[in-house]
């Protein structure tokens, strides 16, 4: 490995070493051998050698003057780090005949995202002029200390970069190899800036002997110590770094907890932009529960120069003033910017941050405060700042009125609180020019009146506010021209706001959610407002036809219409009066008609929704282009005919929905050469013919929806998408099995193929599908035994295997929860490529079939084995599904009692037991369950007393209970009184279908089998006996001749008296 290292190693000093003037062909073929080890890895490499000058290459930079290489970057930003550079056996003759030449002349190197080893450190320290250095080293190839000495020669040294990178992956930062000890540093005089991540840091600034390290870091101004290992030790020596300017530190907790005691950096007296962290590397979060760093705020009054600080991570105590001295606040008279993130404020900070007098940029990010503090009051005084950002804080309560003295605030953040009332207070910021109010509840007037004196105001967001009408007409006209305005949701305010008619600077303006009455689309916007560039108007009560500017409007790139009353049809000219539209979404407008040919114009067009209206006809016209679609979205209409083919030269499309609509054909084999195709839904329509083989092509698959159509054959056995995660063929005409190469699809979550002809039995595989949450078999051939592999699935909200043969027992090691408590949901159910909750999941509750869609999806729990051949008791591990809400397990052979243990399953709504063989009494505790609205244990072998008619059984009638006779009590006849419980059934006595007291189907076997051994044991006797076998062929003769003459005369003759036969 090290002599592969060196290899490489040769050849940058080839590259960085050859002593020619300008772009010497020894520098350019140098480069040449490098590419093809970086050239997959380090954007632009690929293209060197297109021109003859090198020092034009990507990453290559010449000295202007004399067109030396001085700057070379080979940024491995698409590395996996560990790219098998070093394992290529051609390095030897790329370097046969080279020697090791020095370069002078080399100022900057960087080689981040690599994996180097420390011996690649010998040829970097020959570059005795290099100012910086920027290196990514592997983890995996120390175990020893990293020994600086090797660049001892790079006194000119300003700038160094330094990460350790776990190329395995098997390490985390609590654990590096990459052992660095501080004291190297000591070895570049003229460092300024230094950043290190990924190291156990070791040891301190100054040596044991002497001062001379210290004394040799004078000139550093710049110290970032991210992601590294290193003991509370490191202060003392950070101290003694006196002309230091910067700062940043991260805090493990798993090397410090408790309070920081910042006393030992006291020596940092030029210190003026300091960043501290607190980070716990265990779960990969910054801020964690119980915020086990505690910082106290006083201590920042250790660094007179401070202009910046930034804090993540802390619980901050104690008070801006010392019990010893009364002149704290004058070192933090050049604190201008203060940033607390993901940090407890407990104590009376808010009260004594009012003396930052000279504040301009004030930040509080999700933090948690004491909300007896009243923060607004004490910020009222902080009168010079110009930024302040309070999102995310859950605090409460409306404005106060002294907020009109921070006259000089630019930038006002509110959002994610939960503030109330109006924005009166706001009226007097007249240098506002950024107001961000969303997610509260503040009652802001449609007519933002209040703002009309805010001259400079550019933007305001305050969505997920309420919006109201004005009830008194504004009398002037706001000196403000807005950019950016967003009042989507909520409220009903009449007709659109007057202040808009004098808005000609709208580039983003979104009305969502508020509903204006009796409006037409305003068109009036986009001839006042020609660099209007998004426009949302989403369930705003708009009525009539979609209305065009008077002009073609070449700024508008989204427009968003969705969820009015148009009734009408798409405008023909829309396509050249708006041709620049990136995103249309006119889904559930009521809008009639066809597709007009004008959006061929819409060359830009990216987004296509027209979904859930009343268009027809065919999809597009026959020569319609749009290079650049990425969503077509058609579903809910009444298109007809095929596919058209000009989607084919859709090369972008990722996600392609026509779903119930009327549309016929094969699916076309093309769909399988779009690669980025993600998501394919063509359900509800009457295609025909196989699934194209194809499909196996489409690797960055995530959604296939072609269910209730008319598809036969089989599943292909090649389908494979490694990232998908539901697959819904249900309700076609599908045969044969289910293909093993699904077992790699490891991030299913839903496998729907239910009511289909597939036949053997269920796969074992399937129990590697870890995130499987929805099996949906049932309707179909399946046979054999439930598989116990199932039981290795922890994430399974639904199974629904009805209606096939199954036969065994029920996997007493089954697990059910709900989608909605998997921790990766949150991350299926955002973004493009992620789990779609408008695909429909069918579980039949109180025997009908229930289609869940959207947001109850990931409540959704239930199991559905009816309709099989399973025997043996009902498992009561059953009973620890806390949050199933259907369990049907009717029409089975299962035996043995109800589990008293369902009383556990409080949110169960419908439990259907019916036509078993179950024995024993109905547990009263079920009367505990009080959601369960429906109940059917008819046509057991259940004996004794009803449970008590209370609660939800109350609703239960006789048609729960039938084919039970040894049940007794309400809505049933009443029990003898006869101070003992009802009879037993007779164990052998079983109940079927007919309510009889025979097991029919035990009766024919038994009625065959004995039928068959009588006849076997005449056969036998006339075989041995003669003279009985004379005897019975006697006796046989005359009973076929008398009944032949029987026929005769008393039939025969009297149908056809004239003889006639």
């Amino acid at each position: 490995m090290e002599m592969r290292i060196m290899r490489v190693v040769v050849l940058l000093v080839l590259v960085l070493g050859s002593d020619c003037h300008g772009c010497w062909d020894q520098e350019r073929t140098a480069l040449l051998l490098l590419k093809p080890y970086f050239h997959l890895y380090v954007d632009g490499v690929s293209k060197w050698g297109q021109t003859e000058n090198c020092c034009e290459w990507a990453g290559v930079h010449c000295d202007i003057s004399t067109g030396r290489l001085t700057r070379l970057f080979l940024n491995a930003s698409n590395s996996p780090f560990s790219h098998g550079f070093f394992d290529d056996p051609t390095v030897d003759d790329a370097i046969n005949g080279w020697g090791e030449l020095m370069l002078i002349n080399l100022e900057t190197l960087v080689l981040l995202g690599n994996s180097f080893n420390g011996s690649i450190l010998v040829s970097i320290g020959r570059f005795s002029n290099l100012k910086s250095l920027r290196l990514t080293l592997g983890v995996s190839n120390f175990t020893e200390s990293i020994d600086f000495i090797d660049l001892k020669a790079l006194t000119h040294l300003e700038d160094l970069t330094l990460y350790c990178h776990d190329d395995s992956h098997s390490l985390t930062v609590t654990d590096s190899n990459c052992r660095l000890p501080l004291q190297s540093l000591g070895l570049f005089p003229s460092l300024k800036t230094v950043d290190l991540g990924g190291f156990n840091i070791e040891g301190t600034i100054m040596t044991s002997q002497n001062n001379e390290t210290e004394l040799r870091l004078t000139n550093l101004e710049t110290l970032y110590l991210f992601d590294n290992i290193f003991n509370s030790s490191i202060l003392a020596s950070l101290g003694r770094l006196s002309n230091l300017r910067t700062l940043g530190l991260i805090f493990g907790v798993f090397n410090f907890t408790g309070s920081i005691d910042l006393t030992e950096l006291n020596g940092l007296t030029y210190l003026e932009d300091l960043s501290l962290y607190c980070y716990d590397y265990e779960d990969s979060s910054l801020a964690t529960t119980g915020r086990p760093c505690s910082l106290p705020l006083e201590s920042l009054g250790l660094f007179p120069s401070l202009k910046t600080v930034e804090l993540i991570g802390f619980d901050i105590e104690g008070s801006t003033r010392t019990s010893q001295s009364d002149h704290w606040h004058t070192n933090f008279t050049n604190l201008e910017e203060l940033r607390v993130w993901y940090s407890s404020l407990q104590t009376n900070i808010l009260g004594s941050i009012r003396q930052f007098t000279s504040l301009k940029r004030l930040y509080f990010n999700d933090c948690e405060m004491d909300r007896s503090l009243n923060i607004l009051e004490g910020l009222c005084e902080m009168t010079n700042l110009q930024e302040l950002d309070l999102e995310n804080n859950d605090l409460k309560g409306d404005l106060p009125k002294c907020f009109s003295n921070l006259t000089f605030l630019e930038m006002l953040d509110l959002s994610s609180n939960q503030f109330s009332g109006n924005i009166y207070a706001l009226k007097s910021l007249a240098s506002l020019q950024d107001l961000r109010l969303s997610d509260n509840y503040f009652r802001i007037p449609i007519s933002l009146e209040p703002l009309f004196n805010l001259s400079k105001l550019k933007s305001i967001n305050a969505y997920n506010n309420v919006i109201v009408a004005e009830t008194l007409i504004p009398s002037s006209s706001p000196r403000f021209q807005l950019e950016d305005i967003d009042l989507s949701c909520c409220g009903e305010v009449g007709s659109f706001p007057e202040f808009l008619y004098h808005q000609h600077d709208l580039q983003s303006l979104h009305l969502s959610n508020i509903f204006f009455k009796e409006n037409q689309f305003p068109n009036w916007l986009l001839d006042n407002n020609t660099k209007l560039e998004r426009l949302y108007l989403t369930n705003s009560s708009l009525s009539g036809p979609l209305q065009l500017p008077l002009a073609s409007h070449t700024h508008l790139s989204y427009l968003d219409v969705s969820n009015n009353f148009l009734n009408a049809s798409i405008p023909t000219e829309i396509g050249k009066q708006l041709p620049s539209l990136v995103l249309l979404n006119m889904s559930k407008t009521h809008s009639i008609g066809s597709i007009p040919s004008s959006l061929d114009h819409m060359t830009s067009l990216r987004v296509l929704d027209l979904s859930n209206n009343k268009f027809e006809g065919k999809i597009f016209f026959r020569n319609s282009k749009f290079p650049n679609l990425r969503v077509l979205k058609l579903d809910g209409n009444n298109f007809s005919g095929r596919i058209p083919d000009l989607l084919s030269k859709t090369p972008s499309l990722i996600a392609l929905d026509v779903s119930n609509n009327t549309l016929s054909g094969m699916i076309p084999r093309w769909m399988g050469n779009m690669s980025s195709l993600q998501r394919i839904i063509m359900s509800n329509n009457h295609f025909q013919g196989t699934i194209p083989i194809e499909f196996c092509q489409l690797d960055d698959l995530v959604l296939l929806d072609l269910s209730v159509n008319n598809i036969s054959g089989s599943i292909p056995s090649c389908l494979n998408p490694s990232q998908i995660t539901q697959i819904h063929l249900a309700k076609n005409r599908l045969r044969g099995t289910l293909p093993n190469t699904l077992c790699n699809s490891s991030t299913l979550v839903t496998l729907d193929i239910s009511d289909n002809f597939l036949s053997g039995s269920i796969p074992s595989w399937i129990g590697r599908l870890s995130d499987l949450s929805y099996l949906l078999l049932s309707k179909n051939n399946f046979q054999g035994e439930i598989p116990m592999e199932l039981c290795s699935l922890k994430y399974l909200s639904v199974i629904n295997l009805s209606h096939n043969n199954l036969s065994g027992r029920i996997p007493p090691c089954l697990n059910l929860t709900t989608f909605g408590d998997v921790d990766y949901v949150e991350f299926y159910t955002t973004g493009l490529s992620a789990f779609s909750l408008n695909e429909p999941i069918d579980l039949p509750i109180k025997n009908v079939y229930n289609s869940y869609r959207g947001k109850i999806i990931p409540m959704v729990s239930g199991i559905d084995l009816s309709c099989n051949k399973l025997v043996g008791e009902i498992p009561h591990q059953i009973g620890n599904f806390h949050k199933i809400l259907a369990l049907n397990l009717s029409r089975n052979s299962l035996t043995g009692p109800i589990p008293p243990t369902f009383a556990n399953l409080k949110q169960i709504e419908s439990l259907d037991l019916s036509y078993n063989k179950l024995s024993g009494n109905i547990p009263t505790q079920l009367v505990e369950l009080t959601f369960l609205s429906a109940f059917n244990v008819s046509f057991n072998n259940l004996s004794g007393r009803l449970p008590p008619r209370v609660a939800q059984f109350g609703t239960f009638d006789d048609v729960s209970y039938m084919g039970n006779p040894f049940l007794c009590g309400e809505p049933l006849p009443k029990c003898a009184d006869t101070g003992s419980p009802p009879p037993e059934p007779d164990s052998s006595i079983d109940n079927d279908e007919d309510n009889g007291l025979i097991d029919m189907g035990v009766f024919h076997v038994t009625f065959i089998v004995s039928y068959t051994i009588m006849l076997s044991a005449v056969a036998v006797v006339l075989y041995i006996n003669p003279y009985w076998r004379r005897v019975w062929f006697y006796h046989a003769e005359n009973a076929i001749t008398f009944c032949y003459y029987f026929v005769l005369d008393n039939i025969l003759l009297r149908r056809f008296p004239c003889g006639n036969l």
